[in-house]
């Protein structure tokens, strides 16, 4: 296996997600985020709430669009400023005998063909070209969760889990110990990709 602790070539941070959400507001109003900040401090805006009121009421802009002027006006939220290595190290800094387990799923999927892998502050991502289809958390003290999008009984490892209308991350693996991602939990990895993409 490559060396699961240099992400910063395998692994996309919040950056991915930023630059999404500029190109959605370009896409949506045909301009930029420093053209709608310029606009929005004209009207004396003041506030995050204020930005987005103004935004959906007056102008029809919603949702992750709105983010790209906000961030402009107002920064980034700090944990948007990490790079990969700094997020995995985060997350597993208080609990650093799990993350192997977290580890060996980077490097199956820094690895793995067609596999993007999304840094997030909580979790890691993992994308198909299509979509996401597996996500990698640190579930509690003793145990790392890898959620997946899958169409497959559950059973013997492989567990149901309750989740909200229109959420189709309704499979789950609970690792205790890097000996655990074995052949058959990175199968259901491949099925799940295999399935997503």
């Amino acid at each position: 296996m490559g060396n699961p602790t240099d992400l910063k070539n395998a692994a996309k941070t919040w950056q991915t997600m930023v630059e999404g959400n500029q190109a959605l507001l370009l896409r949506k109003s045909g301009h930029d985020a420093g053209w709608w900040a310029e606009r929005a401090r004209e009207a004396g805006l003041k506030n995050d709430g204020e930005l987005r009121t103004w935004m959906r009421e007056e102008h029809g802009i919603t949702g992750y669009a709105q983010y790209a002027v906000s961030w402009e006006m107002f920064g980034y939220p700090e944990f948007m400023l990490r790079d990969a290595d700094e997020l995995i190290d985060a997350q597993y800094a208080s609990h650093p005998a799990l993350r192997p387990i977290a580890d060996a799923f980077l490097a199956w999927a820094a690895e793995t063909a067609g596999v993007e892998i999304q840094m997030r502050k909580g979790y890691v991502s993992l994308h198909s070209p299509r979509r996401k289809f597996a996500q990698v958390t640190r579930a509690n003290n003793t145990a790392v969760d890898v959620a997946l999008r899958l169409d497959a009984p559950a059973e013997g490892r492989l567990d149901a889990v309750k989740v909200r209308p229109g959420d189709f991350f309704d499979r789950r693996v609970r690792l205790t110990s890097v000996e655990e991602v074995d052949d058959e939990v990175l199968a259901f990895l491949a099925r799940a990709l295999q399935q997503n993409s």
